[in-house]
């Protein structure tokens, strides 16, 4: 399976549910939000290995995802490339969080597993999402 064929199908997977069939495209020692710095925001949290990106997935009971729609894919070989549009809300703050051509980055290793990880998002924005329910306008 090509890996953009493995990306396409997580996302299938995701908007199912189907988190176990996404863990199994990840390697064991999969990198989950690689070069990103600290943060509190719990979906941006990094991740090391498979069984703490469960956490990943945990972490979005924090939100309730109105809009969730990949529209781009570009294809690098072992680096695939998606633009997203997305939405969601905050539950505990209800403030709300619109990403136009949100971009995830998956690099893959050579047995065609995922092998890193990141999303592409105004994480400032995301954190202020998290902390006020009047910080974002």
């Amino acid at each position: 399976m090509a890996n953009l064929d493995t990306v396409k199908g997580i996302y299938t997977s995701f908007g199912e549910g189907r988190i176990e069939a996404i863990l199994s495209k990840l390697s064991e020692d999969v990198e989950w939000e690689y070069s990103n710095g600290s943060t509190t925001v719990p979906w941006l949290q990094p991740r090391r290995g498979r069984d703490n990106v469960v956490g990943f997935f945990q972490s979005l009971a924090a939100i309730d995802i109105k809009r969730f729609v990949p529209h781009t894919f570009l294809d690098g070989g072992q680096v695939v490339v998606v633009l997203l549009d997305v939405e969601f809300t905050v539950r505990a703050t209800g403030a709300q969080i619109v990403e136009t051509d949100e971009i995830h980055v998956w690099r893959f290793d050579a047995q065609g597993l995922v092998s890193r990880f990141k999303h592409g998002v105004d994480s400032h924005r995301h954190q202020l999402a998290i902390s006020s329910a009047n910080a974002i306008s």
